[in-house]
């Protein structure tokens, strides 16, 4: 029986690359998109926010570019490709979904409005949202974070390619402890970088749990809607 009705799941791009680091990995996302169609089949309204990351850095060949509005410009179309890219795999798999775009491109998907988002959810439609919030120097960690409070989703899943939030990085240093449980005041506190600054503050003042799990293995998503003990819960201090 799952925990949530309404959950927003955030997807990187890297995490569509799979074992690569730029494209896609079409079985990999297959997996994916059988999971989130498995959460609908038990009556979980979902959206996603998906990153741009196996696309668009802002950067080619380690170089930065001088404009960061139009790197990141860039990296807004980049996440348009990711999540059509799922809309697509959803679609062929019996999932009835929209891509909704915070900037308009008519063509390809539906502008974001709030009401219709939620309309769509209510639905059963899984809402994919793309283009981050539509401005630069906004990230889609912050983007995940408004769209949730927007639509009311009772989490977000910070589907990640680690399983929750040490103390250190645990690819460095094998003593690194792994966190059951946060409060936001302690990720800000000592720079956890789970998500970023901003990205966090939001989710403390609006109250909102964030979910951090690797999505290496996709059936977590599933196991995250059922509320089971799975990655980090960031959360309210008790």
């Amino acid at each position: 029986m799952p925990k949530y009705n309404r959950v927003m799941i955030k997807i990187s791009g890297e995490a569509l690359a799979g074992d690569g680091k730029r494209g896609f990995d079409l079985d990999f996302i297959g997996r994916v998109c059988q999971t989130i169609k498995h959460c609908v089949d038990a009556g979980v309204q979902v959206g996603i926010v998906v990153g741009g990351g196996n696309i668009w850095r802002g950067m080619v060949e380690g170089k930065v570019m001088n404009d960061r509005v139009r790197a990141d410009q860039m990296g807004m179309l980049a996440t348009t490709i990711n999540a059509l890219a799922l809309a697509e795999n959803l679609e062929t798999q019996g999932v009835d979904v929209r891509v909704m775009t915070a900037i308009e491109m008519r063509a390809v998907a539906e502008p974001y409005y709030r009401a219709r988002a939620m309309r769509h959810l209510e639905k059963g439609r899984v809402v994919i949202f793309a283009g981050g919030l539509g401005i630069p120097y906004v990230s889609t960690d912050t983007a995940v974070v408004l769209r949730a409070v927007e639509v009311k989703a009772e989490i977000v899943l910070l589907a990640k390619n680690i399983d929750g939030v040490y103390d250190a990085d645990p690819a460095v240093d094998p003593a690194a402890k792994k966190y059951d449980s946060l409060d936001y005041d302690t990720i800000l506190r000592d720079d956890l970088r789970v998500m970023d600054a901003t990205a966090t503050a939001m989710s403390r003042d609006n109250a909102l749990p964030i979910l951090v799990f690797a999505l290496q293995d996709p059936q977590n998503i599933y196991r995250a809607v059922n509320g089971e003990k799975i990655g980090t819960i960031v959360r309210a201090a008790e």
